[in-house]
């Protein structure tokens, strides 16, 4: 994979006479915490969608290390774990069953999906519901569940759909934690939150999409500076997308 792990380019998708997204142009490097922000009904969802390959766009592309998803969309969705913020599962499957499901989707041996699965049910406390129906879990663990199931292929990105919901402060903890090693061992997480304290203690750099149009991209020094005041990212995200949806 080059060093330009998501690229996207006049990215645009139309909705009957709605734009959910319109010309986004980003560039995320391997290794970047990139915290994607805007409120409801902004474009993040619709964004993260066309990042993944989930939407076909009306204009533009999107690049996931250097393939672009619709062209060649095996090379690309090699390259990402994908964590939704309503995640589908097999109910009636195990928790065990599930993550050596996606490992096969990956083509992974199985030795290798035990020592990834030892790791994250370890991790996050699922080893002793391994063997439970996911119908049993709460939505704490299914949650968990996802997270783990999404790395078990080792992807070089990352993107993340409000990954909190529903977790304790020890697990959040433990997931901040996980994104902070996974940027240090060269892959992006491209995070998409509401939480902006998260977004504010992870993120190399933020963007913010407001009615489908990116507003603002950079450091949060380089966003103080945009605002011409001080504050914390909360208080400026709200004052910015105030005076845009004015």
């Amino acid at each position: 994979m080059n060093d330009v792990a998501i690229q996207t380019e006049h990215l645009s998708k139309r909705y009957e006479d709605l734009w959910g997204v319109r010309d986004l142009n980003l560039e995320i490097r391997r290794g970047e915490l990139f915290a994607f922000l805007g409120p409801n009904g902004a474009g993040k969802t619709t964004t993260i969608k066309l990042l993944v390959g989930l939407l076909r766009p009306t204009e533009g592309v999107a690049r996931i290390g250097g393939f672009d998803i619709q062209k060649n969309p095996v090379e690309a969705k090699a390259l990402i774990g994908y964590i939704p913020d309503h995640p589908y599962l097999y109910e009636k499957l195990s928790g065990r069953d599930f993550f050596h499901f996606v490992g096969d989707l990956f083509h992974l041996d199985r030795s290798v999906q035990e020592q990834k699965k030892q790791r994250y049910f370890d991790l996050f406390g699922l080893t002793p519901v391994q063997d439970k129906l996911i119908e049993n879990y709460s939505h704490g663990m299914r949650q968990k569940l996802v997270i783990a199931a999404s790395l078990v292929h080792d992807p070089a990105v990352i993107i993340v759909d409000e990954p909190m919901v529903g977790l304790d402060p020890q697990s959040s903890r433990k997931v901040k934690d996980l994104f902070r090693d996974q940027t240090r061992a060269g892959n992006t997480v491209f995070l998409s939150t509401h939480t902006l304290s998260v977004a504010e203690e992870l993120a190399d750099r933020i963007g913010i999409i407001h009615r489908g149009k990116l507003i603002f991209i950079g450091t949060l020094a380089e966003l103080r500076g945009f605002m011409r005041r001080e504050g914390d990212l909360e208080d400026l995200f709200l004052e910015l997308t105030a005076e845009e949806g004015a």
